[in-house]
């Protein structure tokens, strides 16, 4: 890529920059190995019935076309199934596990 901008990947300032750029590049898709589901196997019973909702959750995801950052906020919502419910930060960690990946805005 570096050459393709037509840099010098020799230059000082750039010795190093491939590594730190895969290291970044493993962060910022890490999704692709783990299953967001797995997020939601804690439970408890709370007794209730009423919608959950977490809003305003965070996230940044990878452009599949042009492998470049997009940001966005989510929001999440369930009726819980018998009163069962999980954490609310498991939400979070769900929309992370599923954002941190490449792909097209509209899908995720």
């Amino acid at each position: 890529m570096l050459v393709a901008i037509g840099e010098d990947p020799e230059r000082e300032g750039l010795v190093g920059t491939p590594d730190r750029m895969a290291r970044a590049w493993r962060e910022m898709c890490k999704g692709l190995t783990e299953d967001p589901r797995e997020h939601l196997r804690t439970q408890f019973h709370a007794g209730t019935d009423e919608l959950v909702l977490v809003r305003d959750i965070t996230f940044f995801s990878v452009c599949e076309h042009h492998l470049l950052p997009f940001y966005g906020r989510a929001h999440v919502g369930y009726i819980p199934r018998g009163g069962v419910v999980t954490g609310l930060s498991k939400l979070a960690r769900v929309v992370e596990g599923y954002a941190r990946r490449p792909q097209v805005q509209e899908r995720l």
